[in-house]
């Protein structure tokens, strides 16, 4: 039985408030450790003393996640995958968010292979604070010819992102394997015909494998049970992904089925799954941007579902955009606000004559704002309020964001209006107008009521800026 409380792990820790761990309380560890922020390890009464040994090992099984976390490739780029307790995220969160790979083959021109593989490795997304990325390269087989196969891996590998090798052929396999043995790549895959040479390769170079049974989920489990039993821990599943009609219904029911099962406790299909939206160039459509679209439409589909790592071909930013920006939305954690830091930013270099604003601190809020000012050319100090997250309408309202919310705001940034400034003067968001009385006494300074929408703000500085004295 799995434990989701923080009340629940406290019982199996030592409940001394040592502060060893670097919380102050044994109930502050035990809250970081079902967030998966904190792990059993960082309790060094726990881990060293052995009256706690037959609580920690207890613990350590209450708190593994039902579906197996794995780990593919190796340093900073490594990306985990499973890791999943729940089957709708408002009951926790989900964790691990869809993995991304993009197809290369070993047939390709090498210049071409190496600008494809930098391409995904240099992807950069800036939204809402944090830069989205694309995840790692799928190496496919095209030649079956282990030689031009170890030739393009030793290439990819040289670039430093996690890969998967796709071939049937135990022997094209064994040969990626031997020029980038220590990189930790997923293996595509073990079927019915070549399991027992395919799963000898994963126990020998201890690396994470793809075992594969087209929709047939009886045959699927059977396979993973019998690596499971011969000593293979990291397994990923593929179901089979089809790229429309009947056979895409089948692909999603089996999807589900698998999760669910896995959730409800069958340790024996309780492993990540990989969907391949790249069948959708393999269903007869002619036109790329058509064949893009839909390989698009199935990356939703999946990412929404249950697929833990995908394979893709389309690195179009019409293809790209959407599958990045969906992944990060459904894997966003549902019990934190997504929010900066409250404190006063820079936007350009201000000084004391750039006009000062504040905002919330709520992350879509603030880079909206942001981004407005800047994009404008915008000279400023930009004050985010520490609302818990919320928005400036909605804050206003609930009163999250109060004149004396944003006096101490002030105060903790350590920025004086008096003598930082010369102008004392402080813009305020058209939507929280209601605070200008209360603001102009609580900070004794001028205070503008500036636009409701921040995208207006470059007309409104044109009329108001610099103030009259």
């Amino acid at each position: 039985m799995k434990i989701n409380s923080p009340l629940e792990a406290y019982k199996y820790l030592p409940q001394t408030n040592c502060g060893e761990c670097g919380e102050a309380t044994c109930m502050a560890f035990a809250s970081k450790l079902i967030d998966r922020s904190g792990k059993t390890t960082d309790c060094p009464p726990l881990v060293k003393e052995k009256k706690f040994a037959k609580k920690l090992a207890e613990l350590d099984r209450l708190l593994a996640p039902e579906i197996r976390e794995i780990t593919i490739g190796v340093g900073d780029r490594a990306v985990k995958i499973g890791g999943d307790d729940v089957l709708y995220r408002h009951k926790l969160t989900f964790f691990n968010k869809t993995k991304m790979f993009f197809d290369v083959t070993d047939t390709m021109d090498e210049a071409a292979l190496v600008e494809r593989t930098k391409k995904v490795a240099d992807f950069r997304k800036f939204y809402v604070g944090r830069n989205l990325l694309l995840d790692g390269v799928a190496i496919r087989s095209v030649s079956n010819d282990p030689a031009k196969f170890a030739a393009a891996v030793k290439k990819v590998a040289e670039v430093g992102i996690p890969m998967i090798f796709c071939s049937f052929n135990p022997a094209v396999l064994k040969a990626g394997l031997e020029v980038a043995k220590d990189k930790n790549p997923l293996l595509y895959a073990a079927n019915k015909d070549n399991w027992k040479e395919v799963g000898e390769l994963a126990l020998e170079y201890n690396v994470p494998v793809v075992v594969s049974a087209i929709n047939d989920l009886d045959a699927l489990k059977t396979l993973a049970k019998t690596f499971a039993e011969a000593g293979i821990k990291d397994i990923v599943l593929d179901p089979g992904t089809s790229p429309s009609g009947q056979g895409l219904k089948e692909s999603f029911t089996n999807f589900l089925k698998i999760r669910r099962a896995g959730i409800m406790g069958d340790t024996e299909i309780a492993y990540p799954i990989l969907a391949l939206p790249i069948t959708a160039w393999m269903a007869g459509i002619s036109d790329p941007v058509s064949a893009a679209y839909w390989e698009t439409a199935m990356a939703a589909i999946f990412t929404i579902r249950y697929g833990d790592i995908m394979i893709l071909h389309s690195m179009e930013p019409y293809a790209t955009l959407p599958e990045v920006h969906l992944a990060e939305t459904i894997y966003t954690d549902p019990r934190t606000p997504v929010a900066v830091d409250s404190k006063m930013y820079k936007v350009g270099e201000p000084d004391e004559n750039s006009p000062v604003l504040f905002t919330t601190n709520f992350a879509l809020t603030y880079y909206t704002v942001e981004s407005d000012l800047s994009s404008n050319g915008i000279t400023c100090w930009l004050l985010a309020v520490d609302t818990d997250g919320i928005g400036v309408e909605a804050a206003a309202a609930g009163g999250q964001l109060t004149a004396d919310k944003v006096k101490d705001a002030f105060e903790k940034s350590g920025f004086d209006l008096k003598k930082d400034v010369t102008h004392n003067t402080v813009i305020i968001p058209g939507l929280a107008a209601r605070l200008q009385g209360d603001l102009e006494d609580k900070l004794d300074a001028r205070v503008m009521v500036g636009p409701m929408d921040s995208g207006r703000l470059p007309g409104w500085f044109e009329k108001n800026w610099p103030p009259k004295q």
